[in-house]
Formats: C-alpha cells, sequence, structure tokens
C-alpha cells in the first residue's frame, strides 16, 4: 500500500482531524469521525468497514489495512500535536459515520436518557456489547463517536451497532409493540429489580445528575431500584447500567 508523508501541522487532513476530535458539528457536517490509539485502531480493522484514513507516526506498525484505506505518516511531533493523548501511541485514524437505523422495540433493551458523560457511555455501550444488550441512546446524550467515548468503549462501537431515537418515538413503538418500560428510579414506589422481569421490559437508565426525566417517569410501566446499602444515595450510571444489563440476561 502507498504511504503518504505528511510533515506540515497545517495540512488540510490534519487540520480536519483536530476539528473531528473536538467537534460534534464538524463529525456531522463531514459524515466522520476521529478515534486515537493503536489497538482500537487494531478493532476499526478487524470489525468497522467505514475505516477511511490511517495517520501513523513514523516507525509504528499496524496490521495490513483494506485497500481502500488511505495511511499517511507524520513525524512524532506532528503526532503529538494532533493527538488528544498526553502520550499518544502513534495512530490516529478516520471512519465514515454509520448510517442512521430506525428504532426498532426490543424486549431487554437499554435505553439511555441524557447520560452526558462520554466515559460513561462508553462503558455502557462496551459492557451491553459483552453481554449483547442492544442499547439506544436518546436525546441529551454523549456523542458515541466522541473519540472519548469510542475509547472508553474499547472498539465496542465498531462491532455493534449504536442506535439514536427520541424519547415520542421509543415510548410510542414500544407502546405498539406491547413491551412495557421500566424506568430505574430512587422513589418509594420503586420496587426491587430482582423482583421484575427485565427480560420482557426495555429499561430507561438516567442521566448522572437529574436521574430519567420526568416526562418519561410518568409515562413508565414500572419504576425499578437496585439496592444498596441505605447510606449510599446513588451509583455511577455506567455501572448502574451493567447491574440492569446483567439482570436482563439473568432473566433470558
Amino acid at each position: 500500500m502507498k504511504k503518504e508523508i505528511i510533515t506540515s501541522r497545517k495540512n488540510p487532513l490534519l487540520q480536519l482531524t483536530r476539528k473531528l476530535l473536538s467537534s460534534r458539528s464538524a463529525r456531522q457536517k463531514e459524515g466522520l469521525f476521529a478515534a486515537d490509539g493503536t489497538k482500537l485502531l487494531e478493532e476499526a480493522i478487524r470489525f468497522y468497514p467505514g475505516l477511511d484514513t490511517v495517520i501513523l507516526s513514523e516507525g509504528v506498525e499496524v496490521p495490513e489495512l483494506p485497500d481502500h484505506v488511505r495511511l499517511v505518516e507524520v513525524p512524532r511531533d506532528v503526532m503529538a500535536s494532533i493527538s488528544p493523548m498526553e502520550a499518544p501511541q502513534g495512530a490516529l485514524f478516520l471512519c465514515k459515520l454509520p448510517k442512521p437505523q430506525p428504532f426498532a422495540p426490543q424486549p431487554g433493551m437499554l435505553i439511555l436518557d441524557g447520560i452526558q458523560d462520554p466515559g460513561n457511555v462508553g462503558t455502557i455501550l462496551r459492557t451491553a456489547d459483552a453481554l449483547d444488550v442492544s442499547v439506544v441512546l436518546l436525546e441529551g446524550c454523549a456523542d458515541p463517536w466522541n473519540w472519548k467515548t469510542v475509547r472508553s468503549s474499547m472498539g465496542a462501537v465498531f462491532r455493534t451497532p449504536v442506535l439514536h431515537s427520541d424519547w415520542e418515538t421509543v415510548r410510542t413503538a414500544c407502546k405498539a409493540a406491547g413491551i412495557p418500560i421500566g424506568v430505574t428510579a430512587l422513589s418509594d414506589r420503586a420496587v426491587d429489580i430482582r423482583g421484575a422481569d427485565l427480560g420482557t421490559m426495555a429499561l430507561v437508565i438516567g442521566s448522572e445528575g437529574q436521574g430519567v426525566r420526568k416526562e418519561i417517569l410518568e409515562s413508565a410501566d414500572a419504576e425499578l431500584i437496585i439496592p444498596m446499602n441505605p447510606h449510599c444515595e446513588s451509583l455511577n450510571a455506567a455501572i448502574a447500567a451493567a447491574i440492569v444489563m446483567w439482570q436482563i440476561r439473568a432473566a433470558r
């Protein structure tokens, strides 16, 4: 494969890469996202057909690339000026955004409402990939194509579809399909998740600070709680999602 050599930090490809790493609107405009790291690049090579461009530091080797992928080499100091990592691994790569897929309700799926931390979203997607649970991101969630989300997912975004929808679409589709919606909530009405048939429901996990939105809470069919020590107020959203997904898997 032919390798291009780029030495200027003002090169259009490198300027584009910086924008994709920092801006959700740029990713949407260009139809591309950028990610960092040799391990993630290996996952993209294996699983993601939308891999578009690979940028390597001089001396860094990666597995053989598909024929359609552009390969670029840059000096180490140039890589350091582009990479968002304090200690770059020497590999940046661009991928095409996947085409949006219509929402299709499934029992035993997880719905994320307003989870804004990219690390939490990525960790949830990684766990969902491991436990074979479908995940839908509602409005207000972190961009799954943010480099931090991609990194936290450990390549799960390359292996399984990342679905988006809005609450009204999800609510209407689940009702039509006869799938009850359960929400995690800290309320007197909430029942222990161990006593609920999570395998038949669609489960909503709310944002880190606010929990599930009021409109979702009011229209849900069940409120559920993860039992914990009384002196503990709450769990990290990614941990709560992992527990819920384990219960979903156990209910199958």
